[in-house]
């Protein structure tokens, strides 16, 4: 009987783990993107662990481009709970008002703030459940936080990461939650610290959600999308440095 639930539990686990690759091109997408970008990082500007999260979770439905454009004058003047909160609402709307929701998101940052000072001794916490006590932070900013100001591997799964997933058959999954459990299943250990910003980055630079551009992806050859329109991976080489912040406003996203 133990024999038969044991096996039981490995098969449902091996059904959970959705995917069209098999281990050995598993390993060879994510060397592929280790060696395009070796340090990716996010493109949200932030000077600490409290500008990050605030920074996150004005992104929601919004570009980052636009959230630092917004956030570059207000992070100056306002770098921690305390000096946020001294700006009240009204304050935090007349940085952020080119943001979309940007009534209701500077009310959660105010009581995110609040938060903040009250339990948390002015510090981020770093565990995702008391992460997403927060005010206006939900799983994916709460794993966004603790990777990029933490360095504890997570996966966030934002619209790009989600699109990827299912078009390439990646990860396939009906919610973000579905998606994040399966990638965390078939990533492999060794890339899965990166393969967040990995994904997000091919997303938005590649595999674009109107126009994929099959013709300069490094993983054409390994892609299960039904609708490519290339089977010849791009020449594999190192990317330019990241344009994060002042330099990449001018190029847009």
């Amino acid at each position: 009987m133990q024999t038969r639930q044991k096996s039981n539990g490995a098969a449902r686990s091996r059904r959970h783990a959705r995917t069209a690759y098999n281990k050995a091109e598993l390993e060879e997408i994510f060397r592929r993107f280790s060696v395009q970008r070796p340090e990716p990082k996010g493109e949200l500007e932030h000077v600490n662990p409290f500008t990050l999260v605030v920074a996150v979770a004005l992104s929601a439905q919004a570009t980052d481009v636009g959230v630092n454009r917004a956030t570059r004058k207000l992070f100056q003047i306002a770098d921690t709970p305390e000096k946020m909160l001294a700006l009240g609402e009204e304050g935090v709307i007349e940085h952020i008002k080119t943001i979309g929701l940007y009534r209701n998101k500077a009310k959660n940052v105010i009581a995110l703030c609040q938060m903040l000072i009250d339990e948390f001794g002015s510090e981020v916490p770093k565990t995702r459940e008391e992460l997403m006590r927060l005010p206006g932070v939900g799983r994916k900013t709460a794993n966004v936080v603790m990777s990029m100001a933490f360095g504890i591997p997570t996966l966030a799964v934002d619209t790009h990461v989600f699109r990827i997933a299912n078009r390439i058959k990646l990860a396939p999954g009906t919610t973000p939650d579905a998606v994040e459990d399966n990638l965390l299943r078939v990533i492999p250990k060794d890339y899965l610290f990166h393969a967040h910003h990995w994904l997000i980055l091919h997303g938005r630079y590649t595999c674009k959600a109107r126009k994929p551009e099959c013709e300069v992806c490094v993983i054409a050859d390994l892609c299960r999308y039904p609708a490519k329109t290339n089977d010849i991976p791009a020449i594999l080489k190192e990317l330019p440095a990241q344009m994060i912040g002042a330099s990449a406003l001018s190029e847009g996203e």
